[in-house]
């Protein structure tokens, strides 16, 4: 199992606090310290006001966020948590990405989806009732810009009669898919070198909440759908399944630890090859406490661990003993109280 945590650079304040040159390189070595796997933003343009100071959270671009993080760290994969397909042009879509992909040394994951704020596409001028058209057709034409070569296609809002969109990334990006529908789980067999659904939960929208997984035994059903659909199209190269777990972790003790592996454990099982979470972030000195938290109680890998990974997968659980232990220490020490660490990944807030 491997880790994508949110690094929060989101965050407008306090100013400087997460949206500096220095922030980002301390968040992001914490981050390859502690054995994450990869890091993720998300895609909001123009969001809804209501939404944005009800529910919300703002967001940097997602491609120049991550260009950032790429020339502050070196193994650390780059996922975009979701970018939304039909708010731009496709070819915008592609060059960027073909950008940061050949920039970061190959170290991008492309995630996408359709969308669901009406009104964040009215204000960018896309019609929000075309967007899974829009989403077909941006699929489509990234792996044709990614190709090489000259690209003729027709789309709805653009004609491309002859152009040549360069670089071509060797390899390409990885594209993980978003969304729980049976038409996401057909896009992603179809187009996708990954599927990154969202458990649904009452703080989301209608629609997220229509689209959202249930269980995990309907999440397991869908992964064994997506596998037979893509085993059917001949398509059997390296897959991932991305999502976050339903149990959130809400204090830094063992016991929350070992409920969060046992959550974790149970999408192994169904099929899930990645897990999302979201740390809590009061302050970055929080952040960064919780991300070696995080390494040493989760994954197993961080400061102070013996390299062996917590989790072991269909084989069961295994605690970090030593890291387990200096948590005790540290906790029978009497420290003051410890900043919480929310495990998220789409179970409460959506992208």
């Amino acid at each position: 199992m491997k880790f994508t945590l949110a690094i929060p650079l989101g965050e407008i304040a306090p100013r400087g606090e997460f949206q500096s040159i220095e922030a980002i390189g301390q968040m992001a070595q914490a981050l390859e310290l502690a054995g994450v796997g990869a890091c993720y933003v998300t895609d909001h343009p123009a969001p809804s006001a209501d939404w944005l100071h009800a529910n919300g959270h703002d967001a940097l671009d997602p491609f120049t966020a991550l260009a950032f993080v790429a020339a502050a760290s070196r193994r650390l994969l780059l996922h975009t948590n979701i970018v939304v397909l039909p708010y731009r042009n496709p070819f915008v879509t592609a060059k960027a990405a073909a950008t940061l992909q050949v920039l970061s040394g190959g170290r991008l994951i492309l995630g996408v989806g359709g969308g669901y704020q009406k009104g964040e596409f009215e204000a960018l001028g896309v019609d929000f009732h075309q967007r899974g058209a829009l989403f077909d057709e941006a699929l489509e034409v990234l792996r044709l810009a990614w190709s090489g070569g000259v690209v003729v296609k027709e789309g709805r809002n653009f004609a491309a009669a002859g152009n040549e969109p360069r670089p071509a990334p060797d390899p390409q990006p990885r594209v993980w898919i978003g969304g729980g529908s049976d038409k996401a789980v057909e896009r992603a067999a179809r187009w996708g070198d990954g599927w990154c659904p969202f458990f649904a939960a009452p703080t989301m929208s209608k629609l997220n909440q229509d689209s959202g997984i249930q269980t995990v035994a309907q999440l397991a059903g869908k992964i064994a759908q997506l596998q037979d659909l893509r085993a059917a199209q001949g398509r059997t190269g390296p897959f991932d399944v991305s999502i976050g777990p339903q149990v959130r972790i809400k204090d830094r003790t063992r016991a929350e630890a070992e409920q969060y592996l046992e959550a974790v454990d149970a999408l192994a099982q169904a099929g899930v090859t990645w897990v999302g979470a979201e740390l809590g972030h009061e302050s970055r000195a929080a952040y960064l406490e919780n991300v070696q938290w995080f390494g040493e109680e989760i994954i197993g890998s961080g400061p102070g661990g013996d390299g062996l990974p917590a989790f072991r997968g269909h084989d069961g659980l295994r605690g970090h003993q030593r890291g387990a232990s200096q948590h005790g220490r540290r906790t029978a020490a009497g420290s003051a109280a410890q900043p919480r660490v929310i495990g998220v990944g789409g179970a409460e807030r959506t992208p």
